[in-house]
């Protein structure tokens, strides 16, 4: 892969980074300051639900900081955009679309037609 590809993946993980970073400090902190009643209990369970969907969506957001700090570990040591199955070079259109994938899209659909199969 280009240096100046790699250079582009690099800056745009850190900044994908540090936006989820923010946002979860942002959730931290609207969850910790809220001092609302509520007679109603309807009210409270709403609360509630949307408090737990806002947990499961900043869930899925540390797993992909997860991610993207190992892609970025992939970027320091130079194995990033080299598929883990085949060794081949991942597309640079498919790192465009999700750059923190390890297999190229050849693999990753054998992985995914696998695991149908299996009913995973």
């Amino acid at each position: 892969m280009k240096k100046k590809d790699l250079d582009f993946f690099k800056k745009h993980l850190e900044k994908r980074m540090q936006e989820l970073l923010s946002q979860a400090d942002d959730t931290v902190s609207g969850m910790t300051h809220s001092t609302e009643t509520f007679p109603d209990p309807t009210d409270r369970a709403s609360l509630e639900a949307d408090r737990n969907f806002m947990l499961r969506i900043r869930d899925r957001e540390a797993k992909l900081i997860k991610k993207i700090k190992q892609a970025l570990g992939r970027i320091e040591n130079g194995t990033y955009g080299i598929c883990e199955s085949c060794g081949e070079e991942i597309s640079v259109k498919r790192l465009k679309a999700r750059p923190v994938t390890t297999h190229c899209i050849e693999c990753k659909a054998k992985e995914e037609a696998l695991e149908k199969a299996l009913g995973i």
